[in-house]
């Protein structure tokens, strides 16, 4: 199994969870991470699991001004928030990319990172992923998966634990399928 784990991060939380992802993954085969600022075909070709993540942000997954709104909140005085190395607020971020690709593989998966609190508070942007994933013909090897933050914008204390182990949940329940 080749997975293509491909993340959208702000303050660094989905992309340590999307790299905890891919460890799981590797338990049963290859895995490859790649912030969608960095997607190309080829790598969504060469993949036959796609894994989409995504920070939750005004209840679904980031738009310009919300990328905006980040790069606010870190430079607020007093605010010990830092944005991921990867994140470019001026390239396309998942919605933008799901409006652009023309193919996906079959099998995929969905995952955000959101604050804990209850889900109709805080909305889910990996409900929205997985709607945008089923919408280009992949079937969802498991349910959309929330990866949960501090009110502060940090990764709750056993987050990566949990995102290694749903990564080898989802790549076994890919490899079952073959």
């Amino acid at each position: 199994m080749k997975a293509l784990v491909v993340y959208e991060s702000m303050y660094g939380n989905t992309h340590l969870v999307a790299d905890a992802i891919a460890e799981g993954l590797r338990t049963e085969g290859e895995a490859t991470v790649v912030p969608v600022k960095d997607i190309s075909a080829e790598l969504v070709d060469r993949a036959d699991l796609l894994v989409v993540g995504s920070p939750t942000h005004v209840h679904g997954m980031t738009r310009p001004n919300t990328r905006e709104a980040a790069v606010e909140a870190v430079q607020k005085p007093g605010s010990d928030l830092e944005l991921d190395a990867e994140l470019d607020v001026h390239a396309p971020g998942l919605r933008e990319w799901f409006d652009s690709v023309e193919s996906i593989p079959e099998a995929a998966a969905a995952f955000d990172t959101r604050i804990d609190m209850p889900a109709a508070i805080t909305g889910r942007a990996s409900k929205g992923i997985a709607k945008r994933l089923r919408k280009h013909g992949a079937t969802l090897v498991d349910e959309p998966t929330s990866f949960l933050v501090t009110k502060e914008s940090h990764l709750e204390p056993g987050e990566e634990h949990k995102a290694r182990e749903w990564g080898k949940q989802i790549a076994a329940a890919v490899n079952a399928r073959v």
